[in-house]
């Protein structure tokens, strides 16, 4: 009778086993991002945060850390900011435009 080998997968023995630099700057990136809020005169809010929630046409939404590429009309609402010291920082808003790309999120007011 002929035995045959099994058939390989693919393994982490193939793999290199000292992913602990890039999981460590995921990590850290992905706890986190930069959150501006403004208007032609004044800044609102310009530091690192863990999320943003806001309210736009299809209702109420979060952005966190790791959010895909993203740009939306926001209605008037309060904006919640959780800062990296879970606090939470509140701003009533009529209107505004928000862009979201590479953890970095941008609140244009008074659009």
């Amino acid at each position: 009778m002929n035995e045959q080998a099994p058939i390989a997968s693919t393994s982490s023995a193939l793999l290199p086993q000292d992913n602990s630099l890039s999981t460590e700057k995921q990590s850290e990136k992905s706890t986190q991002m930069h959150i501006k809020v403004y208007s032609p005169f004044h800044v609102y809010y310009d530091d690192k945060a863990k999320s943003i929630s806001a309210i736009n046409g299809t209702g109420p939404f979060d952005i966190l850390p790791g959010h895909r590429n993203f740009i939306t009309l926001v209605n008037a609402c309060e904006l919640v900011i959780r800062t990296v010291n879970d606090q939470e920082e509140k701003i009533k808003i009529s209107r505004a435009v928000m862009h979201v790309k590479a953890d970095e999120v941008r609140v244009f007011l008074d659009v």
